[in-house]
């Protein structure tokens, strides 16, 4: 058996903004990594996105090299993760390919709702968790308190914790040498080669990069490989390491974390979890996986300009090759033309895809109303699953509608609890459990409708608590609930990329909202419109743009007055047959504004 006991596999976890990339770029500028010159912030966030938002939204690995005070050369591999909970399939995947994690806890700002989900998240997988203070030679840093909460919420002896700031690199020298005392390093008991896939992303000049963490065995160029869920065989042409940009190596042992191109074209064949092993001597024991991550939050996605759709095509086949977690699929708008039904895991993830396709890709585009998958039972005791509102069984044929739900766990400072608490009651959650967490703040443990957090929950919770307020949220199954498709009649004809899918007690609301947004929006034509909202055939909110008019008594100057009547009554028998044979046609522009609208 080789000796691992210079290698060191750790991840960073954080809550948003707490210093995560900050940390990994002075522990690559203290281990010489990267040179002085080719420094710069936030090193490992190479999307433009990554840098401008200041967050991360993929997992970087890197390999760096730290003579310790002893005397050793040790191995560091790094996986710095994303911090926001849409992204946690990243982190739940890096986790999976470390022996130990830091946590990061902002000095300034305490422990976090994400800092709680990704300590038991981590816990879970049985890492080693090395605690760090970030932040701490800010003014507003409270040392102590931080330190007391670690022990308090997470069960993490403060004395265990390394004060650090990531910005002045203060600390950090002590931090590599407790990386190397702190982390185990990673054990190999089998000599059949295993090696779990944890990323990849395309090149169209390369084929498929494929991220792993050898488990067992050595892995070489020129060898054939086996990946255990597919059955399916390759050759590797390269193998390597990340230091941070890609570094050709001869073979990479076990414990190390690099990355392998082979003769694999098609991304479809590569699944995240799978395990690698020989061609000529395949494991019988195949490594733990993850779990299949499924998108809760679907919206349509269409091209401004109807020419663009082959364009918008190929840029969603190339954007998917880099998040597996997405998915779509074609489908029909009558008002919006050919577009694709697409599936996210978060409304962060949504924002992220929208951006990344008019950025990269060069693509305008609009997007409908987002919606989650309810689950509904007709009355011939059939189950489906819905995520488009024009795909619900007419209203007769149902039983129930069961909808997602979450279990939020809110972290607020005490004034603000009574709005709190009203902002969870108008969205239909409940609270379950409230605790303090110190002197200061409260976590509240609440259930809520995913579909009730889409729009603006995020926006009021940072309004309501001037930007303190944290959630992280986590789903817990389905629940039954009154609910019905509402629809957007315009001139009696319903608009399906106004549909939704809505809790009976809301409707009313939503119905005046939209019609009034379309009011101002459409046009006048020469006979008036009418705009409702219905739900269920029954109209609920109306309002009327009126008709455009000719003055056609205006040649009439006196005389008598049933010469005047009698043109109005022409007039009149004219519209009403315009009425009836008449078409609305609804700008592009007001479909834009109400979906963008509905989006703020």
């Amino acid at each position: 058996m080789q000796d691992l006991s210079h290698i060191r596999n750790f991840c960073i976890i954080a809550h948003i903004d707490h210093g995560k990339s900050t940390l990994a770029d002075r522990l690559l500028e203290l281990t010489s990594t990267i040179e002085k010159r080719d420094m710069q912030n936030q090193i490992l966030d190479a999307m433009d996105l990554e840098r401008e938002r200041g967050i991360t939204i993929k997992a970087h690995p890197v390999t760096m090299f730290y003579t310790a005070k002893d005397g050793k050369r040790y191995t560091f591999n790094l996986i710095d993760t994303p911090g926001h909970v849409d992204f946690s399939y990243e982190v739940q995947r890096s986790l999976s390919a470390c022996e130990g994690a830091l946590l990061i806890v902002d000095a300034t700002q305490g422990v976090e709702a994400q800092t709680v989900a990704n300590t038991y998240m981590a816990a879970g997988q049985g890492l080693t968790l090395v605690p760090v203070l970030n932040k701490i030679d800010m003014q507003s840093a409270h040392v102590e308190e931080a330190e007391q909460q670690l022990e308090e919420i997470l069960a993490i002896p403060a004395h265990d914790a390394f004060k650090v700031s990531a910005k002045t690199g203060l600390g950090v020298e002590a931090l590599l040498e407790g990386i190397v005392a702190k982390v185990p390093p990673p054990t190999s008991t089998r000599d059949d080669m295993r090696a779990l896939v944890f990323d990849s992303t395309y090149d169209s000049f390369r084929g498929v990069v494929t991220y792993i963490r050898v488990v067992d065995g050595t892995l070489r160029a020129g060898e054939r490989i086996r990946l255990v869920s597919t059955g399916q065989d390759y050759e590797i042409k390269e193998v390597g390491i990340f230091t941070p940009g890609p570094v050709k190596v001869q073979q990479l042992n076990p414990g190390e974390v690099g990355y392998f191109i082979g003769n694999i074209k098609d991304p479809s064949e590569i699944k995240i979890g799978d395990t690698v092993t020989m061609a000529r001597k395949p494991t019988n024991l195949p490594l733990p996986g993850f779990k299949e991550i499924h998108p809760m939050v679907f919206s349509g996605i269409y091209p401004i300009n109807t020419a663009d759709f082959e364009k918008l095509k190929a840029s969603l086949e190339k954007y998917k090759l880099n998040d597996s977690s997405f998915s779509y699929m074609p489908e029909n708008s009558i008002a919006l033309g050919l577009g694709f039904r697409c599936g996210f895991l978060g409304l962060l993830h949504m924002e992220i895809v929208q951006e990344r396709l008019r950025r990269e890709y060069g693509v305008d585009i609009i997007s409908t109303y987002p919606n989650v998958v309810y689950h509904v039972t007709t009355t011939s005791g059939e189950t489906m699953s819905v995520e488009n509102p024009t795909k619900l069984p007419d209203p007769s044929r149902i039983a129930k509608i069961e909808e997602p739900m979450i279990k939020a766990f809110i972290i607020t400072h005490n004034e603000h609890i009574g709005d709190m608490l009203q902002l969870i009651m108008d969205r239909r959650g409940v609270v379950t459990k409230t605790e303090s967490l110190d002197t200061r703040r409260v976590m509240l443990t609440c259930t809520l409708p995913l579909n009730e957090i889409l729009i603006d929950f995020q926006d009021k919770l940072k309004s309501i608590s001037r930007g303190y307020a944290s959630m992280d949220y986590e789903y817990s199954g389905y629940q039954e609930s009154d609910l019905a498709r509402m629809d957007i009649l315009v001139h009696g004809e319903p608009v399906e990329a106004f549909s939704c899918i809505i809790h009976r007690s809301k409707a009313e609301g939503r119905g005046r909202q939209l019609c009034a947004a379309l009011k101002d929006l459409i046009p006048p034509a020469m006979f008036p419109i009418a705009l409702q909202a219905a739900v269920n055939k029954k109209v609920i909110a109306r309002e009327t743009i009126r008709a455009l008019r000719k003055d056609v008594t205006a040649k009439c100057y006196g005389g008598d007055i049933t010469r005047k009547r009698k043109l109005l009554e022409k007039q009149k028998e004219g519209k009403k047959r315009m009425k009836q044979v008449g078409n609305v046609s609804i700008p592009q522009e007001a479909f834009v504004k109400v979906l963008k609208g509905g989006m703020d």
